[in-house]
C-alpha cells in the first residue's frame, strides 16, 4: 500500500536525493523556510530544509523495491526501515505542508518605522530584554542607538531585526 515513508539524506544532498528519486518516478517531499543569513556582513533570505538531512517519500514498498531506494544517490537509509516499515499519517504531511505555506512570521516582513527619541527593547545579543533610545537608521539595515551603560549614555550600532518597539 502506498504511503509516506522518512528517508536519512547524506549531508546537504537532500536536493540531489528529491532529483533522483523523482527521475525513478517516486512523489517526494522536501518541507523549505525562509532562513536570514548573513554572509560576509550582508543578510539574505535562503530556502533551506526544514529537518536538514531528512525527505518525505511517498511509494508502495511492494511494487518499489526498498532496495532501489537505499540505492538512490543522495539517500542513505529509510529511516526504521526493518522488517515491517513504519509508515508516516497523511495528516502529519498535511499539517506540515500547510504550515510551510502559511509562515506565522515572515523574514520578509517591513522593517519597524521607529522615530528618533523612541523607546527600544533589545530582542537578541548581549543586551537582551533591556531598553535603549532610537536614534537614527544606518545603512545595511543598521540603527544607532543610545544606550545608558554604567550611567553614562554610548551610542550602540546594531542591525534593526535585533530591536523592537516598547
Amino acid at each position: 500500500m502506498k504511503a509516506w515513508y522518512l528517508l536519512y539524506c547524506k549531508p546537504r544532498s537532500e536536493a540531489r536525493a528529491q532529483q533522483n528519486l523523482a527521475l525513478q518516478n517516486l512523489e517526494t517531499y522536501l518541507p523549505m523556510v525562509s532562513e536570514e543569513k548573513s554572509q560576509r556582513g550582508q543578510k539574505r533570505i535562503c530556502r533551506v530544509p526544514l529537518f536538514p538531512n531528512y525527505l518525505f517519500i511517498n511509494f508502495d514498498p511492494s511494487q518499489t523495491s526498498v532496495k532501489q531506494v537505499h540505492s538512490t544517490r543522495g539517500v542513505s537509509r529509510i529511516v526504521n526501515c526493518q522488517e515491517k516499515m513504519t509508515p508516516i499519517d497523511d495528516r502529519i504531511i498535511h499539517a506540515i505542508r500547510m504550515k510551510e505555506l502559511t509562515p506565522s512570521q515572515s523574514v520578509l516582513d517591513t522593517p519597524l518605522e521607529l522615530k528618533t527619541g523612541e523607546k527600544i527593547r533589545f530582542k537578541d545579543g548581549p543586551f537582551a530584554d533591556l531598553e535603549a533610545i532610537f536614534q537614527e537608521k544606518c545603512p545595511n539595515k543598521r540603527c544607532h542607538v543610545l544606550f545608558n551603560i554604567m550611567g553614562q549614555i554610548n551610542i550602540l550600532t546594531v542591525p534593526e531585526q535585533s530591536v523592537e518597539r516598547v
